[in-house]
């Protein structure tokens, strides 16, 4: 007889966003002559810049001829990216990362799902709330905690309530966790974490021998020049941290795949026994086991993301996206919301009025203005009141929504 992994069941409710697309699909079942503007979910809009898409042209005509052709690639990804990445990423910012403590994936959301393998089945895991579902979908699944609580919490996860009140910052946990996940430029509040406020985690991490997964996938968001990129920038970092990077909202690689990890050499976790493993060798053994890499043409055009003419254009992108944002907060500030976020993230956090669900929040825009956006408390209990706006929206799309909302 077959068994199921019986800790899926423990799941509260479906993924947040196929939710969303089943509510918005049914929508416009029954409505065919109202089109909806998206939003929601983060996906991009604006295409793949002129460099990039010239270099995938390129690692594509090479896979076209016999002198050219590449089969298997490093798993750990081609040499020419990783050393791209570590000297424009990182060593640019005065954050001292090497080729080698990188490494090359198709997603994010896959290795923040992922990395929970190569430590203990019994490791406590902090999260942050509200945040990214998936931390805390691949905790309840990897069966590190026990059934949800009426209050919305999974037994055995050690929660970090963000809130107004605290400037959705979390301050540092009483209970020691293992392994603490970390998401700034924070996605949903759109909020972002100072040099010192890093510092005090870093701080805490090394104190207790715990491990900061740090998700940086909208780090190019940033505007503020105080506020680091990289928690790989804050002193002690590299005895304590994983970073977590994508090209998908950077440089518009949704559809096309391509992330990557940064573990480095110094950072150890431990057996029973008390002995220190590297985490990037046990890494690199998951990454090799169960991945073959990302395609050779795919990797040629994030190349291209690094050079002088991609920094220049992906920027350009990035400042389209940002003037988004701004419109959106305006508006929604002159319609009397409370509004966080959207000056150095493309997500803007606004709390509905009067008390209304989340939910409740989504189907009014949903039916009067044909209008989605993201309910807060699918990103955690304490997201409820709040609700999601994204920037990754045509301009003439983000005014029209704006229109319609002002005329709620």
């Amino acid at each position: 007889m077959a068994l199921i992994n019986e800790h899926y069941q423990k799941l509260a409710a479906g993924y947040l966003f196929p939710e969303i697309g089943r509510r918005v699909r049914e929508y416009e079942q029954a409505h065919p002559g109202k089109p909806v503007i998206r939003m929601g979910i983060g996906d991009v809009t604006q295409p793949l810049s002129p460099s990039v898409i010239r270099a995938f042209h390129e690692g594509v005509d090479e896979m076209a001829s016999a002198a050219t052709f590449r089969g298997y690639g490093p798993e750990q990804g081609y040499g020419f990216l990783r050393e791209a990445i570590a000297e424009r990423s990182f060593r640019s910012r005065g954050a001292d990362i090497s080729a080698e403590e990188i490494f090359v994936s198709d997603g994010s959301k896959c290795d923040t799902g992922n990395i929970q393998e190569i430590f203990g089945r019994d490791s406590k895991i902090a999260i942050c709330d509200p945040v990214y579902p998936v931390y805390a979908d691949t905790t309840v699944m990897a069966g590190k905690t026990g059934p949800v609580g009426d209050n919305g919490y999974y037994q055995g996860i050690i929660y970090l309530p963000c809130t107004a009140e605290n400037n959705f910052i979390p301050g540092l946990p009483q209970e020691v966790p293992d392994l603490i996940f970390l998401c700034y430029p924070n996605n949903p509040t759109g909020t972002v974490a100072t040099r010192e406020e890093l510092k005090k985690w870093v701080d805490y991490a090394r104190e207790h021998k715990s491990i900061i997964l740090f998700d940086a996938a909208y780090e190019a968001f940033i505007r503020n020049g105080e506020i680091p990129h990289s928690i790989f920038e804050i002193e002690g970092a590299r005895e304590v941290a994983i970073e977590f990077r994508s090209l998908s909202k950077t440089a518009g690689f949704t559809g096309t795949r391509l992330a990557y990890t940064v573990i480095p050499e110094e950072l150890m976790a431990y057996d029973r026994q008390g002995q220190a493993v590297q985490v990037k060798k046990l890494w690199n053994r998951r990454h090799t086991t169960k991945f073959n890499g990302v395609s050779y043409p795919v990797q040629k055009a994030a190349a291209a993301v690094f050079t002088e003419e991609g920094q220049r254009e992906v920027q350009a992108t990035i400042d389209y996206y940002m003037e988004n944002a701004a419109l959106i907060r305006k508006n929604l500030e002159a319609c009397g919301y409370t509004v966080y976020g959207g000056e150095n993230a493309p997500y803007i956090w606004v709390r509905t009025r009067n008390g209304m669900k989340s939910w409740d929040f989504f189907d009014l825009l949903l039916e009067r203005a044909s209008v989605v956006g993201t309910p807060g408390s699918g990103f955690g209990p304490s997201g409820e009141g709040y609700f999601r706006f994204s920037a990754f929206a045509a301009r003439e799309n983000v005014l029209e929504a704006m229109a319609r909302i002002r005329d709620l």
